[in-house]
């Protein structure tokens, strides 16, 4: 690891609270419910208040503007995603009231913890605080992170929990093989011997790593789809740390005799997590289907597991039947992207528009045309399409060149993206993207690092790092200017037409 600890925290730090900056001003408008905070928003405001969601009249959001929330009804209401992600918004309105800026401020602080981890997992796995620091400032002026981190969806907390159970099994890697090399020290011997070596049942590593995904699954279910992606990959690096110590051919073995210990300390603990994330469901009685149990006592269910237990699975069945049943296959949206476009941004999504705001009305220059204000959830062009070649560099380098490093954003990618097309029947958004972003990030920055090169020892060296560190320079300054160029439709403000039209490169974004 670099030595530079200290000087790692910093920047860190720094990186992280220039983009909490950037995200918090005006992050109360507009001051009305948005895109889906109709649901999340009002979801986390009834977790806070009865401990599971309840149903809301027609005029609920009229009536949480003008200050009065308390509006819900006695019934409880069918959701389809776990509770942890409401959670946390409840904690922003529990803080800051039922107003748009409380139940934003969780999507603001995750938003900005992101960048954290992301900075950390990268400098951990390329053993570079400026290459981390390069990841943490791309991902910082990525458009769709930005919007992300300022409305209250859940995906923002799903990224943040994907990418800290990620950057925990990367830790545990490290650990793993400090302890095989501690193994040779204390016998004295030069490698294994062809021996599998000793079992290292307890990974503390691996139980955070449980825990986060299991915060992540407990916020939505297309964690399973990375989980399992990465539980292989972490397998993987423990045969080839056991082949690397000399075990052989026995490194092998690795797959039951390290798997089963991990299967336990990932995957259960994962699910332990995740059922208990479901706490106030359990606690009260009102919640959707929490009587399923004792209104079926014949059930087998309930007969093996208990009526509340019973309840409880009954309720992810419906759950899953929703996701995958005839009624989500048939809505249309007109935001519906394709996931095949996602990585070149062939869809935006629009988060809100105020359209034909007439000259001389709402600051709209007099005597001009029409302005608009508009959200638009995008991602900054040149970072995405930067991406893409990135991503090709490092499958090649990956799987020809055998490095490691690479395989962290190839999996990352691929595991968040590739699910969602067998499910193109229904309807999905770019934002889901969020998922994918810090890994595309992870995979500019490691590139970026191939480009700037090692530390120099020649004067050829040292001038070509000289020209490396400026394309690189050069790159991320255009990236920045990108996202400047886009910021007005990230943030509501006011445009003249021609104005937002420019912005408008492609007829998908508009």
């Amino acid at each position: 690891m670099p030595t530079d600890r200290l000087v790692g925290w910093l920047a860190t730090l720094v990186i992280t609270g220039i983009a909490f900056a950037l995200r918090i001003v005006h992050l109360g408008r507009p001051r009305y419910l948005v895109f889906d905070e109709t649901y999340y928003a009002k979801d986390a405001y009834s977790l806070l208040k009865f401990g599971y969601e309840r149903n809301w009249p027609d005029n609920a959001n009229a009536s949480i503007v003008a200050g009065h929330p308390d509006v819900t009804l006695n019934s409880a209401e069918f959701v389809v995603h776990p509770p942890i992600g409401k959670w946390l918004i409840a904690v922003g309105e529990q803080i800051f009231g039922m107003n748009s800026f409380g139940w934003r401020f969780a999507s603001l602080v995750f938003g900005s913890l992101l960048i954290l981890m992301t900075i950390r997992l990268v400098r951990r796995v390329s053993r570079s605080t400026m290459i981390g620091c390069l990841a943490g400032v791309l991902l910082t002026v990525d458009g769709l992170s930005f919007v992300m981190s300022r409305i209250a969806l859940l995906d923002i907390f799903l990224a943040f929990f994907l990418v800290a159970g990620l950057a925990c099994l990367a830790a545990d890697r490290d650990w793993f093989r400090n302890r095989l090399a501690d193994h040779l020290v204390a016998t004295g011997k030069p490698d294994l011997g062809y021996e599998f070596g000793p079992l290292m049942l307890f990974r503390p590593w691996r139980l955070l790593a449980g825990l986060t995904f299991g915060l992540a699954l407990g916020t939505k279910w297309n964690t399973l789809y990375v989980l399992a992606a990465f539980c292989l990959l972490a397998l993987a690096w423990d045969v080839g740390a056991r082949r690397l110590a000399g075990a052989g051919r026995r490194s092998a073995w690795a797959i039951l005799k390290d798997g089963i210990p991990a299967f336990f300390s990932i995957v259960v603990v994962t699910g332990i997590v995740y059922v208990a994330s479901w706490a106030s469901w359990f606690a009260t009685s009102g919640g959707y289907d929490r009587q399923w149990g004792a209104q079926n006592p014949d059930a087998t269910t309930t007969r093996l597991f208990g009526s509340a237990f019973a309840s409880f699975l009954h309720y992810q069945k419906d759950i899953y039947a929703f996701h995958t049943g005839t009624y989500i296959n048939e809505q249309t949206h007109t935001y519906n992207a394709n996931p095949a476009g996602w990585l070149i941004i062939a869809r935006t999504i629009g988060i809100d528009a105020v359209n034909d705001i007439k000259p001389g009305t709402d600051g709209c220059p007099t005597g001009g045309e029409n302005c608009l204000r508009v959200i638009s959830g995008i991602g900054t062009p040149l970072l995405w399409w930067g991406a893409v070649i990135a991503l090709v560099i490092a499958l090649i380098l990956w799987v020809g060149g055998r490095d490691w490093r690479f395989g962290i954003p190839i999996v990352g990618v691929l595991s968040a993206w590739l699910p969602w097309f067998q499910y193109t029947g229904r309807p999905q958004f770019f934002f889901y993207a969020i998922a994918i972003i810090p890994f595309s990030a992870m995979a500019v920055a490691l590139c970026l690092g191939l480009l700037i090169g090692p530390r120099p020892h020649t004067p050829d060296q040292r001038r070509r790092r000289m020209f490396g560190g400026i394309a690189a320079g050069v790159f991320v300054a255009l990236v920045a200017l990108n996202f400047a160029y886009i910021y007005p439709i990230l943030t509501d403000q006011l445009l003249p037409y021609s104005k937002w039209l420019s912005r408008m490169w492609f007829k998908g974004w508009i």
